[in-house]
Parts: structure tokens; C-alpha cells; sequence
């Protein structure tokens, strides 16, 4: 692949833009909006000049409501030797493709399994997809060269390519992504109007929760329109899960002591069942989830601190896991907690304290 054109350079395209640029690749880039295609070469994805001819890729970064629209209209113009969109949809956007009559040969669905709460150009990087899933949803009808471009792509961008069937990806990511981001806004829905008293006492359990509830409204109506069915099909399964919840909280509340045992055995079934779930959850590398110590640390409000610890671990000869950062409510502290193996604990935690950190259980 020498040329490239990204149509959409929003967070996607612009991070696919950046990652091909850094790669030597020459990519044009394309936008209803000529200042956001601006925006993106001004920081280094591209130029928003036109190719003076035919690329070797069109990557179109359009939402899935627009897709076929798009990928229809550069393939009418010749634009590329091969296409394929980003789009968090694969089945609805191949159907509409079908429907229009168009050879589909140089055409492959595909959808890059990363992101930010932040959307646009601006929030764009290089390294956005690098270990990330990237699937691709070929047919028999796929030319294998397009399918190649398509590999290529995810190379560059230093993605993990994942083949699977268009509607069975659709299936997955209304699972993985689209069911729990409604869920996650109907949790940090209940807090628009609690009061201040409550919310000043937020931890990382509801941080962790709300996070993605931060996301662009617009941009989730674009996704959740192109795949209602297996999201609605999901959540009809939580509102039962909840119904049964809300009956065993309430039984928790009776003087009878049957009903009391009813509802404690009702809650303690949906929390094994979210134990069993979550355990299934790939950990680090893709790999099975791993139990990892936490080796609580706290520090203060203060540049460079982070820094200290981890420069301080590694001349302990500790690998730090994983890491999260709890702060504490109107103070300028916080807490970090180092996950790391079992054996490593004690280690760590020794190493630290000799440095003068103070280590909380």
C-alpha cells in the first residue's frame, strides 16, 4: 500500500490516518466538514488535497447511518483499487450495499475494536488501535487483494486482526460495547439530580461504571440505530435479571425469615453469575484473565509523583500490571493501586516503604 484516501476524519479515521502517515503511506484525506479534514493534516494524518488519481485504499470513517451512502459514491467515482469502512456495524451497511446492485468484490466490512469517550480529530493518535481487535468481515465474493489491503491496514496500525461473519460480529459487539454503554448511562443517569452530599462520595466502583457514559450522544444514536435488534434482545434479558433483583432486595426487606432466606439466595445467584461472567473477561495481551495483587498507594497532588513510583518499582524489579487511580474527594491525594503478581506483593510493597511511600492495605 503506497496511497490511501480517508473519508470521515474523525477520531477513527484521523488515528488510521496518523498510524498509515507514520508508516510512510501518502494519505489524502476527505470530509463533509473541509475544516476537520484541515484540522487532521495539520497534525500530521495527511493532506486534504485531492489523489490525482485511483489509491490503493479508500477507508471510509463515516457512521453507519451514512456508510453505504459514502462507500456507494467513492466507488461510483473509481476512487480506490480497494474499500473498506470502520463503521461499528457490519451486517446493515453490506445489506444496503447488496440492494444498490453494486459488485462488492473490492469492498470488505471491517471495524476497528478501540476508541475514546473523546470524539473528532483532535482526540485522534497513532497508537489508538495497537493491540486492539480489528475485525474483518469477508465473503466469498471479496477479492483476495482488497482482503490483503485490508490486512495491511490493521499491520500498520499494529492492530490484531479478527475474522468473523458480519452478523455475528453484530451480535458480539451489542454485547460487548453497545448493551453495556445504555447500561452505563442508566446508572450515571441516576446521579444528574441526586444530591451533592451523595455524589461527593463517588469512588472508583462508579467512576468505573459511568465512564464510557461520557460518549457523544449523537454519535451512539448513529450506532444504536444501525443495530437495534440484538441491543434490545440483550437488555430485555438485563430488565428480567432486574425484575428478579429488585424482588429478592425486596424479600431482604420481610420480617419472614423463608422470604428473607428467597432473597438473599436471589442476590447471591446474580452475583456468582456476574463473578462467572467476569472472569471470562480477556485479560492482558488477549490472554485468560489473571489474579494480580494490589499494592495500594498513597500519594499526593503532586507533578512527578507517578513517575517516582514506577522508576522506584523498577529498581525493585517489579512489573507493574496494571494500575488505577482513586482520588480522594476534596483533598490533594490520591490513591494508586499497583496490580501486580501475587509473589511480587511483598516485594514491592517493602521496596516502597524503604523509599518512604506510604502503602495502605
Amino acid at each position: 500500500m503506497r496511497t490511501a484516501l480517508v473519508i470521515g476524519t474523525g477520531l477513527i479515521g484521523t488515528s488510521a490516518a496518523l498510524a498509515l502517515s507514520q508508516r510512510g503511506v501518502t494519505v489524502h484525506l476527505a470530509d463533509p466538514d473541509p475544516e476537520q479534514a484541515r484540522t487532521a493534516a495539520a497534525l500530521g494524518a495527511g493532506t486534504d488535497e485531492a489523489p490525482d488519481g485511483p489509491v490503493d485504499l479508500s477507508i471510509v470513517a463515516a457512521p453507519p447511518a451514512h456508510v453505504a451512502d459514502v462507500l456507494a459514491d467513492a466507488m461510483g467515482r473509481g476512487l480506490a483499487r480497494g474499500y473498506l469502512d470502520v463503521a461499528s456495524v457490519k451486517g446493515g451497511p453490506r445489506r444496503e450495499l447488496e440492494a444498490r446492485g453494486l459488485d462488492l468484490a473490492p469492498y470488505i466490512g471491517t471495524h476497528p475494536m478501540s476508541g475514546r469517550e473523546k470524539s473528532g480529530p483532535l482526540a485522534a493518535t497513532g497508537d489508538l488501535f495497537e493491540g486492539r481487535p480489528w475485525v474483518l468481515t469477508p465473503t466469498r465474493d471479496t477479492d483476495t487483494e482488497v482482503l490483503n489491503l485490508a490486512l495491511e491496514l490493521v499491520s500498520h496500525c499494529r492492530a490484531v486482526p479478527v475474522v468473523m461473519d458480519a452478523d455475528a460480529h453484530d451480535r458480539a459487539v451489542a454485547l460487548v460495547s453497545h448493551m453495556p454503554h445504555l447500561v452505563s448511562s442508566l446508572v450515571a443517569a441516576r446521579l444528574e439530580h441526586a444530591e451533592e452530599s451523595a455524589v461527593r462520595l463517588c469512588g472508583q466502583g462508579i467512576r468505573d461504571v459511568t465512564r464510557i457514559a461520557a460518549s457523544d450522544p449523537r454519535m451512539w444514536i448513529d450506532i444504536l440505530s444501525a443495530n437495534p435488534g440484538p441491543v434490545a434482545d440483550l437488555l430485555t434479558d438485563v430488565a428480567a435479571d432486574l425484575e428478579e433483583t429488585v424482588r429478592a432486595l425486596r424479600a431482604l426487606e420481610s420480617s419472614d425469615d423463608h422470604k428473607r432466606r428467597e432473597g438473599t439466595t436471589g442476590i447471591e445467584d446474580v452475583l456468582r453469575r456476574g463473578n462467572a461472567g467476569q472472569v471470562r473477561v480477556p485479560g492482558k495481551h488477549g490472554s485468560a484473565p489473571r489474579a494480580y495483587e494490589v499494592v495500594a498507594v498513597l500519594i499526593d497532588d503532586q507533578p512527578g509523583q507517578l513517575a517516582r513510583i514506577f522508576a522506584d518499582a523498577g529498581r525493585a524489579g517489579v512489573n507493574i500490571e496494571d494500575v488505577r487511580i482513586e482520588h480522594a474527594t476534596g483533598q490533594q491525594a490520591g490513591l494508586v493501586q499497583l496490580m501486580v503478581e501475587p509473589k511480587a506483593a511483598p516485594v514491592l510493597s517493602a521496596a516502597l516503604r524503604e523509599r518512604g511511600w506510604a502503602i495502605r492495605q
